[in-house]
């Protein structure tokens, strides 16, 4: 009987320029929607309009998204270094949460497939 042994998993490496626009673009708009849907839902603001709280948020997220210093950029639940302060991050998880759920039940699957199987959301 043979026993798999799970494959360690590889830090990804410290960037030493300027991160990739195109991902940091793609990641800024993932947020800004998820940010949007979740403040138009539960805060009763229209759309492209945030409440003072949210729109600190999504300024926060991306500002980090920039910053990252890893390449490629890995999905941040999963980074070994987390950026975001408690604060934020709780936030930022309720956020996600929300509207993640919010496109399944609205049958966004693309949604989906743009976040599982991009290497860097």
């Amino acid at each position: 009987m043979a026993f798999f042994t799970s494959a360690s998993k590889t830090l990804p490496s410290r960037r030493k320029g300027p991160a990739d626009p195109a991902v940091v673009k793609l990641n800024q708009d993932v947020l800004t929607t998820f940010v949007e849907v979740y403040c138009w839902k539960n805060h009763r603001r229209e759309r492209g309009d945030l409440c003072p709280q949210c729109d600190d948020l999504l300024r926060y997220a991306c500002q980090r998204v920039e910053r990252c210093p890893y390449d490629p950029k890995p999905k941040c639940k999963t980074c070994p270094t987390h950026c975001y302060k408690p604060d934020y991050r709780s936030r930022m998880k309720e956020v996600m949460r929300y509207s993640g759920m919010y496109f399944v039940k609205r049958g966004r699957i693309d949604w989906l497939i743009k976040y599982f199987f991009s290497p860097s959301i």
